[in-house]
């Protein structure tokens, strides 16, 4: 029947054709359609229990959806090992997958998807990159490439991995090519989930790949201009060349110049936050189908050239982001998995010819050609780069990775006879050799990134007792000086401990003090207006004041005086190198917000030091502390004789507050500070406590929840033993159920002290705090912080909020951003 219906058995009679029509569809038993249907759901569903039982071993999807066709294909002996590529060749599969109609609809499906690929590829590389490109990344690139290329050139010929009948010398060539390129979107997938992403070598190697890939895709798609693979390599006629060249610089033109025009408007149209138009989206689809189509009527091949208009099409904007982001899911999830259900149909384990040696032969040094020339390469830019060579080599290694682009062409070349299926095949497992050792390759990166650049956790807790503790304490002027100068006091610990004070003015950088600057020879910047001057001036008076009589009562003192110049928007900046280069382990911070009449009570403050307490909170490379002075500068002089002040510790759980014990230990051994520490615990009868557990503690529902709690009983334990046992601190216990009853508790402690000193947050336990957030005027200073701190509180007590030093990202022990290059 004409229309696409291929009827079966129409010799029957015709009484039956009513429900021969409803089994048979498009040449496919509808009995059939549900069994493969269940296949490919079968398919999904292993690929995605592989890849959840191999995230330990660090495996990108790539190698799960491999092993998802080589698993069932040998009897379940091989299932745990390799699964797309195993499940097709089960004989029972086989046998009813390999029909004509589902081979020829499975390499639609595969034809389709590899579009979407190579769209989405050429889509998300910045076609500006051939405008400025970089200088260290395309050295890498193209060395490796090159020597790579030059390899296997040389080599491949004799691996005979195209029949006679074939143009060997340009099948080597093509090889050579495809061997020299890298799957980048595989490669940055991997590089992002091993959280190397944002190192610099994380970032060269991202741009390397990225660079190898466009050009390798480039050549292939200029050679594809001149030779065509289907007979033999055979060099087309100069009309065809023409006609390709001058169709593709039509749609090349197009998807530069015309697409920025209409992807604006549809964005315009369409503002983030808003549902996108049905008709806008449904022209954007048309007009990119019809963009990545036009060379396909020339007979260009429809891969490469969805490659080509993607690569000049905008990437910006909020259609090319729906489209990278819904293909990208689209591919992921469902056109992956069954791209490899058609590379394990085509590819027939039994023609593998594993009892042959040349199968594994060509196997071994496909992958040998492809890695020692990647390497060498890499190596070779590296020195001239000035890398270490165990880096190069980790670039060549990592740059070395083939993705999903490479598979399909491998097949293809199989399917238009241009190999044989057992080269196919070594071709393919070739391909997924490089993959599979990657994760080692980016381990071995951060062992060696950990030993040769060892992150200290610059914080209190870790405070080695031996060595004076460095504190950097901010001023915004004469206003803080008091409470300053008190807080030293009570931090200096004993005389044999030492500590070390760079007192810091941070002076806002307006046209008037820049026009008084005066840089010095050694690079050191002085402001020479007449109102700075004098206020640091004051300071300095004050501080050397307190100094000397310091070191009358037993010295242990040093005060440093510092200065940071620069513009709200960058002070941040300035007083975080200040702290990365005097390694201090704590920066104190005043509050935004001052007495306005020296009655305890804060006036608006300063938004643009807010800002900058909370710029210093998010990028501090050492532990923060916010002083929140409502009387703890009126107090004129803090005896060592007598009880001058009354100081309470609020201990819930969680980092900081384990920070804040470490200063509390400092501040225990002032013997003008009455210290008294109050535990908040969960009452045993709440809901959310645990009946297993000793009283007051929580239900436990992580693993990460019973770490945090037994570091907080080791830290409390410690610190128990060392200053209560011993008398030094009082110690109080509050058994409470919910938030409410925290906030409640917190408010009967109004006018008992004088200083609270709490912990920001960093809590894993939040039943005592959960909810405070919502009500939180100042969030910078954390749940219970912003509670003491309001204008309804005590104006007579001052609060320190300590944050502890972490270090950013997922990399135990080491900084995510590290350098090893």
């Amino acid at each position: 029947m004409a229309g696409g219906l291929l009827l079966e058995n129409s010799t029957k009679p015709r009484g039956n054709t009513t429900d021969e029509s409803c089994r048979v569809i498009l040449g496919i038993n509808v009995p059939n359609i549900a069994l493969y249907m269940l296949f490919i759901f079968f398919t999904l569903f292993l690929c995605n229990g592989m890849y959840t039982l191999l995230r330990p071993f660090s495996q990108p999807r790539f190698i799960p959806e491999f092993i998802v066709t080589l698993s069932l294909s040998l009897s379940l002996s091989l299932s745990l090992k390799f699964v797309g590529f195993c499940l097709s060749n089960l004989p029972f599969v086989r046998r009813n997958i390999s029909a004509p109609d589902i081979l020829q609809t499975l390499k639609y499906i595969a034809d389709f998807g590899m579009v979407c690929h190579m769209f989405v590829l050429g889509l998300e590389i910045d076609h500006k990159i051939f405008l400025n490109p970089p200088v260290r990344e395309t050295k890498a690139a193209c060395t490796g490439m090159l020597s790579t290329f030059i390899l296997a050139l040389i080599l491949t010929p004799f691996l005979h991995v195209v029949p006679h009948t074939a143009s060997s010398t340009k099948f080597n060539l093509s090889l050579s090519i495809v061997l020299s390129g890298t799957a980048s979107p595989l490669l940055t997938r991997l590089i992002t989930d091993l959280k190397i992403g944002k190192s610099d070598i994380g970032r060269f190697v991202v741009l390397t790949g990225v660079i190898s890939d466009l050009v390798s895709t480039l050549l292939l798609s200029l050679g594809f201009i001149f030779f065509d693979p289907v007979i033999g390599y055979g060099l087309r006629d100069v009309k065809t060349i023409l006609q390709m060249v001058s169709v593709l610089v039509i749609e090349t033109v197009i998807a530069a110049q015309l697409s920025p025009l209409i992807m604006n408007w549809v964005n315009s149209q369409n503002p983030e936050g808003k549902p996108m138009k049905g008709s806008h989206l449904i022209l954007s689809v048309a007009y990119v189908v019809s963009v990545c189509s036009s060379s396909t009527l020339f007979s260009y091949n429809s891969i490469l050239s969805a490659f080509l208009a993607g690569l000049f099409m905008p990437r910006e904007g909020r259609i090319s982001k729906m489209m990278i982001s819904k293909v990208n899911y689209f591919l992921t999830t469902i056109f992956y998995p069954v791209l490899f259900v058609w590379v394990g149909v085509e590819a027939d384990l039994t023609k593998f010819d594993g009892d042959h040696l040349g199968p594994w032969a060509r196997l071994f040094f496909l992958f040998v050609i492809a890695t020692v020339g990647k390497v060498a390469g890499t190596v070779v830019s590296g020195v001239m780069l000035g890398f270490h060579w165990p880096e190069a080599v980790a670039i060549g290694l990592l740059l070395n990775i083939k993705g999903h682009f490479h598979v399909y062409l491998a097949i293809t070349a199989a399917e238009n006879k241009i190999t044989t299926t057992s080269t196919s095949m070594s071709i393919l497992f070739a391909i997924f050799l490089t993959v599979i050792y990657t994760p080692l390759v980016v381990a071995n990166i951060i062992d060696r990134a950990r030993k040769r650049s060892p992150t200290q956790r610059m914080a209190l807790q870790w405070h080695d007792p031996s060595t004076e503790l460095r504190i950097l304490l901010c001023l915004r002027g004469p206003q803080n000086l008091r409470s300053a100068i008190n807080f030293i006091e009570i931090s200096r610990g004993t005389p044999d401990q030492g500590i070390s004070v760079y007192v810091s003015d941070m002076v806002e950088l307006t046209d008037k003090i820049a026009a008084t600057l005066v840089h010095g020879r050694d690079g050191a910047v002085a402001v020479m207006d007449a109102g700075v001057v004098e206020m640091r001036e004051e300071v300095t008076r004050a501080v050397e004041g307190y100094v000397a009589a310091a070191e009358e009562g037993g010295g242990g003192v040093e005060v440093k005086r510092m200065v940071a110049v620069a513009t709200m928007n960058n002070m941040h900046q300035d007083v975080c190198i200040l702290a990365e280069d005097l390694m201090v382990a704590l920066i104190v911070m005043p509050f935004h917000k001052e007495e306005q009449a020296g009655d305890g009570r804060l006036g608006v403050g300063h938004s643009g030091f807010r800002h900058v307490n909370r710029k210093v909170l998010r990028h501090a490379p050492c532990s923060v502390g916010i002083l929140v002075d409502r009387g703890l500068g009126s107090i004129t002089n803090i005896s060592r004789s007598t009880v001058s002040l009354n100081v309470a510790v609020i201990f819930i759980g969680g980092k900081d507050d384990r920070e804040v014990l470490a200063y509390a230990g400092r501040v225990a051994r002032h013997t003008g500070v009455k210290l008294t520490v109050i535990r908040f615990l969960l009452e045993a009868n709440s809901e959310s406590a645990s009946t297993s557990a000793r009283p007051g503690r929580p239900k436990v529902n992580t693993p990460e929840q019973e770490e945090e709690m037994r570091l907080d009983d080791e830290c409390f334990t410690d610190f128990y033993d060392r200053h209560v046992a011993r008398g030094r601190v009082a110690y109080m216990e509050k058994y409470l159920v919910n938030s409410g009853q925290t906030f409640a508790t917190l408010r009967a402690m109004e006018g008992q002290y004088g200083l609270f000193i709490v912990g920001r947050g960093g809590r894993v336990n939040s039943v005592l705090t959960v909810g405070m957030n919502d009500w939180e005027e100042c969030p910078e200073l954390g749940p219970i912080g912003d509670i003491l701190s309001a204008s309804d509180f005590s104006v007579t007590a001052s609060v320190l909020i300590v944050q502890q030093h972490s270090l950013r990202g997922e990399l135990a022990g080491l900084d995510d951003e590290f350098s090893i290059m």
